[in-house]
């Protein structure tokens, strides 16, 4: 199995946090695509029974995150080019919206909060520590998905969110990624700043499309090595 951080489950929820814990596994690229899941070395890494497990898995699958083939295993799932371009052609927008609601709806407070959240991951960036910075960025989105104080987009957007995450870990495997994207983050924040609601939704679009399109030559560059 591959190293991850599988401490055991408690006894609340078994299903939503055996479904946690492997949802976080993929994204972050601890268990890789194609990779099966062996059911009895995850009960007893959790130590639960096989129903909560499978109740996990279910839900892993219905998010496009696991694959599962009765009789025959559970899978990571592979994401293929055309995948990438319909999931963030639809998160770009959602965020877009999202911004333009938030800069509008926002307190002084939240922003300032906003500020001091960006100024962490880039403090973690310039220390070269890109996993933390990975999670200070998918924070900062989520913050200003929740400051659009729009429950219907929110939801949305947290369905979809797990494989945006999963893609968006992918794509900033390059450091020249990580370059565009801290330039461009400091774009929509000083856009935020001045409430400047259409520049700044504008910004995150731009910014989130071109995640997209690195982690959608990313795939295709794979799948063509493979082919060789």
């Amino acid at each position: 199995m591959t190293a991850f951080d599988s401490r055991p489950i408690r006894k609340t929820s078994l299903h939503l946090e055996a479904a946690h814990a492997l949802r976080e596994a993929i994204i972050g690229g601890d268990l890789a695509p194609g990779d099966r899941l062996d059911e009895a070395e995850y009960c007893d890494a959790f130590r639960i029974s096989r129903t909560p497990l499978r109740e996990a898995f279910k839900l892993l699958e219905a998010e496009n995150l696991l694959w599962v083939r009765p009789g025959r295993g559970v899978y990571v799932t592979v994401m293929t080019a055309h995948e990438v371009t319909d999931l963030f052609e639809v998160v770009s927008d959602l965020e877009r919206l999202a911004v333009t609601l938030a800069v509008e709806r926002m307190s002084i407070t939240d922003r300032a909060r906003l500020r001091r959240m960006h100024d962490r991951m880039l403090h973690l960036y310039r220390r070269d520590e890109l996993r933390e910075c990975f999670q200070a960025d998918f924070e900062i989105h989520s913050f200003l998905v929740e400051k659009s104080a729009s429950s219907v987009l929110r939801e949305t957007h947290f369905t979809l969110m797990a494989r945006a995450r999963r893609g968006r870990y992918v794509a900033l495997f390059s450091r020249a990624r990580w370059d565009e994207a801290m330039i461009e983050h400091e774009s929509f924040m000083e856009a935020i700043e001045r409430r400047d609601a259409v520049s700044a939704g504008a910004l995150v679009h731009r910014h989130v499309t071109r995640t997209g399109a690195v982690l959608r030559q990313t795939l295709i560059e794979e799948q063509s090595r493979t082919a060789i």
